[in-house]
C-alpha cells in the first residue's frame, strides 16, 4: 500500500506541482481552478494514488491521488526498475496448444516485430513490454507515455496502433514472448476514471509476489514529476517503440474459432439464431463481430448507437454489462429483431453480460454465476459426448462464485479449484498447470461476468464467451429450448442456487475509514448465528486462518493473504465481505441453495437483511 502523505504536507505537494515548470498547461489550469478549495486539494494530494496488486485505477486529473501522465510515468518507471532486476523465463504453453496455433507461437512475421520470438536467455535481446489501451479519454496518451518511459530505460515497447481488448493484450504477451504487459483501462468504471493494469510474462495479471515487488519499486520513486521519457521520434528511430497492426488480432481470432465445440450446430442454425450485440462504446466491436460472422453466424445485429468507440459513453454512463440499464438499447433492438440472445461487453471487452428469453418470451438477464454454470455444463457435456474430456481436467472459480458449476463438474467426474477473488489468480493457476502438467484447464470463471474457455489467454475473455454463448444458444434452440429453460433444468436437477452482491460506495478519506471499520468489526466480533442458522466456519484470508466455530479449532488456509472474510452457515449458505481492489467500495457477497426457488429466495433475503443491519450499525 502507498504511504499516505502527512496531512500537513498536502498543501506543500499542491504547491510543488503548481510551481513545476514542466507541468503541462491543462493540469496547471485545473489546479489553479481549485486554489481556494482546500478539501479538493486534500483529496487530490493527501496520498499517492495506490499502485495496488492490479496496478492503478482512479479518477483522471491533476494530483498525486489521480491518474495522469505523471502518475503513469511513475508507475512505469517502477515497472521498468522491476523488470531490469529480474531473470525472466518467457511464456510457455502446452505442446498441443502450440501445434494447434495457426501461426508460429510467440513469433509473427510482420516486419515491425521480426525476431520478437527471441527470449531473454539471450542477454543481448532487450526486455519487451506489450501495451494496449481502450476507448477511454487519455488511454492512448497514457499508453504512449508508458512506452516512452520504457524506451528511456532501454526496454522495447510494442504498442497497439488502435484500441484493443484486454484479452488480446494477454494473448500478445505470450505470442510476442514479452516480459510484461500493460493495459490502459478502467474496465467498466464511469467515464471520469482510467486505469493501468500490469501483466506478467505468462500473460496473466501479476499476482502477489511480483505485484509486491513492482509496488516496492514504484514506492521508491518519490518525484513523479521528474520521471524521464524518451522523445517519440527517437524511440521509433531506435526501434524501442514499435506499433502493432492487425496481425495479432487476425491470429487471435483464428485461434478462438478453434473453441467451437459443435460446428455442425452453427451451420444448421446460422440463419435462425438471432443475436444482438453491443460493445458499449468500447473495444469489442471489431473482434466480436468478426469472430461471430467468420464463425458462421449470419443473423448478428450490432446496436448502432453504441457501436463506435467513445470515451464519454454517451448512451451508457455506467458501461457495465452487470447493470441491466446498459442493455436498454440492446433490448429495444432485440425486440425489434425477435433476437434469441443479447450480448454486451464492457469497454475493454474482458467482461460479458448475456440476456435471453424466459418461458414467456420476456428478456431476462443471466447472472455471472448462472452463465458460468451453463457454460460449464455445455463445455463438459459436449466434450464428454465427443470423448475429449480429460481425466485430469479441472474448472477454476473464485471463493465468491456459486458452487453450481462445482456440482455440475462433479457430475462429469471433473474436479475444481477455488482461488481468491480476482481473475489474476485463475491466470496464475493456468500458468502453474503449464509447468507442472498436474491438471488440464477446462474453464475458469468468476461471478462478476468474467470467463475464460482456453489457456492461450490468461485473463477473462469476453470475446471468447460471445462465441461460446452464441453457440450454446444455437445448440439449445435446436433442441427447442432457451438458455433460461436449460438453466432451470439444472436447478431442478441440482437445487436452486441464488446469489447476490451488495456494493456500498464509500469515497474519499472518510470512505476508506468506514470500509476499514466495518471489516474490522466483522473480523473482531464474528456473528455466531445469521437468519436462524449457526455460523459453522469463519475464514479470514488476511490472517490465513479458518476457524471452526463449533469446535473452536483454527487451521491454516492455503490461499494468499487478502483482506477478505468468508462465513459459512449450517445450511450451506454463505456470505463474504471485502473491500474492492479497484473502486472505493465495500463488497458483500451472498450465496444460498434451496429445494425450490421460493425457499432459496427466502433464505437469501433473510441473510441479507441481518448482515446489512450489522453493517449499517458500525460506528466510525
Amino acid at each position: 500500500m502507498e504511504k499516505i502523505a502527512h496531512k500537513e504536507h498536502y498543501l506543500q505537494q499542491y504547491q510543488k506541482w503548481i510551481n513545476t515548470d514542466s507541468l503541462n498547461e491543462e493540469m496547471k489550469a485545473e489546479l489553479l481552478a481549485i486554489k481556494d478549495d482546500k478539501a479538493e486539494i486534500e483529496e487530490r494530494f493527501y496520498k499517492n494514488l495506490e499502485f495496488g496488486t492490479g496496478g492503478l485505477r482512479g479518477l483522471m486529473g491533476a494530483g498525486t491521488n489521480r491518474i495522469n501522465i505523471y502518475t503513469v510515468r511513475r508507475s512505469t518507471q517502477g515497472l521498468a526498475n522491476y523488470l531490469k532486476k529480474q531473470n525472466l523465463t518467457p511464456c510457455t504453453t502446452k505442446t498441443e496448444d502450440r501445434a494447434a496455433s495457426k501461426g508460429t507461437w510467440r513469433n509473427i512475421d510482420h516486419p515491425t516485430v521480426k525476431a520478437s520470438g527471441q527470449t531473454n536467455t539471450n542477454k543481448t535481446t532487450p526486455l519487451k513490454v506489450v501495451i494496449a489501451y481502450d476507448s477511454r479519454f487519455k488511454s492512448r496518451e497514457f499508453a504512449l507515455e508508458s512506452a516512452l518511459v520504457l524506451a528511456q530505460n532501454g526496454i522495447k515497447a510494442y504498442v497497439f496502433a488502435e484500441i484493443a481488448p484486454t484479452p488480446l493484450l494477454s494473448y500478445a504477451v505470450c505470442e510476442l514472448g514479452a516480459d510484461a504487459g500493460i493495459v490502459i483501462t478502467a474496465s467498466h468504471n464511469p467515464k471520469e476514471y482510467n486505469g493501468y493494469k500490469v501483466y506478467g510474462n505468462y500473460g496473466g495479471q501479476m499476482t502477489d509476489e511480483d505485484s509486491r515487488a513492482v509496488i516496492e519499486q514504484v514506492e521508491n520513486i518519490q518525484e513523479e514529476l521528474s520521471v524521464a521519457v524518451m522523445a517519440q521520434k527517437e524511440a521509433e528511430a531506435q526501434e524501442l517503440l514499435v506499433w502493432l497492426g492487425s496481425e495479432l488480432l487476425d491470429r487471435y481470432i483464428e485461434r478462438t474459432k478453434g473453441l467451437i465445440l459443435n460446428p455442425e450446430i452453427i451451420e444448421k442454425m446460422q440463419d435462425s439464431l438471432k443475436i444482438v450485440y453491443t460493445p458499449l462504446h468500447g473495444t469489442g466491436n471489431i473482434p466480436v463481430m468478426r469472430l461471430l460472422q467468420e464463425s458462421g453466424f449470419k443473423e448478428v445485429a450490432i446496436v448502432p448507437e453504441q457501436a463506435e468507440p467513445d470515451g464519454s459513453f454517451p448512451t451508457a454512463s455506467y458501461p457495465n454489462p452487470e447493470d441491466i440499464k446498459s442493455f436498454a438499447l440492446a433490448i429495444e433492438l432485440g425486440k425489434a429483431n425477435n433476437a434469441d440472445i443479447l450480448l454486451a461487453t464492457d469497454p475493454d471487452a474482458d467482461r460479458v453480460g448475456v440476456i435471453v428469453k424466459n418461458e414467456r418470451s420476456e428478456y431476462v438477464s443471466l447472472t455471472g454465476n448462472q452463465l458460468g454454470g451453463l457454460l460449464v455444463d455445455y463445455i463438459l457435456s459436449s466434450r464428454k459426448e465427443k470423448n475429449t474430456l480429460p481425466a485430469d481436467g479441472v474448472i477454476i472459480k473464485t471463493i465468491v462464485t456459486s458452487s453450481l458449476g462445482v456440482d455440475i463438474a462433479r457430475k462429469y467426474g471433473i474436479g475444481h479449484i477455488d482461488v481468491l477473488t480476482g481473475f489474476k489468480y485463475i491466470g496464475e493457476k493456468i500458468n502453474e498447470f503449464t509447468h507442472s502438467k498436474s491438471s488440464t484447464y477446462l474453464f475458469g470463471y468468476e461471478e462478476s461476468y468474467g470467463y475464460l474457455a482456453s489457456d492461450y489467454v490468461r485473463d477473462k475473455d469476453a470475446v471468447q464467451i460471445c462465441l461460446l454463448a452464441s453457440e450454446m444458444a444455437a445448440f439449445y434452440k435446436d433442441k427447442g429450448i432457451t438458455l433460461y429453460e436449460r438453466l432451470h433444468q439444472l436447478f431442478t436437477e441440482l437445487g436452486y442456487y441464488q446469489e447476490d452482491l451488495v456494493n456500498i460506495t464509500l469515497e474519499g478519506i472518510a470512505g476508506e475509514k468506514t470500509i476499514a471499520a466495518i471489516i474490522e468489526d466483522f473480523r473482531n466480533n464474528p456473528p455466531h448465528e445469521v437468519h436462524g442458522e449457526r455460523v459453522l466456519m469463519v475464514c479470514d484470508y488476511l490472517t490465513c486462518t479458518e476457524v471452526d466455530m463449533i469446535e473452536k479449532i483454527a487451521t491454516k488456509t492455503t490461499l494468499p493473504k487478502s483482506n477478505v472474510l468468508r462465513y459459512r452457515l449450517s445450511d450451506g449458505s454463505w456470505f463474504c465481505i471485502r473491500p474492492s481492489g479497484t473502486e472505493p467500495k465495500l463488497k458483500i457477497y451472498f450465496g444460498v441453495k434451496g429445494n425450490t426457488a421460493e425457499e432459496a429466495t427466502t433464505k437469501l433475503e433473510g441473510i441479507k437483511v441481518e448482515v446489512m443491519q450489522r453493517v449499517n450499525q458500525v460506528n466510525v
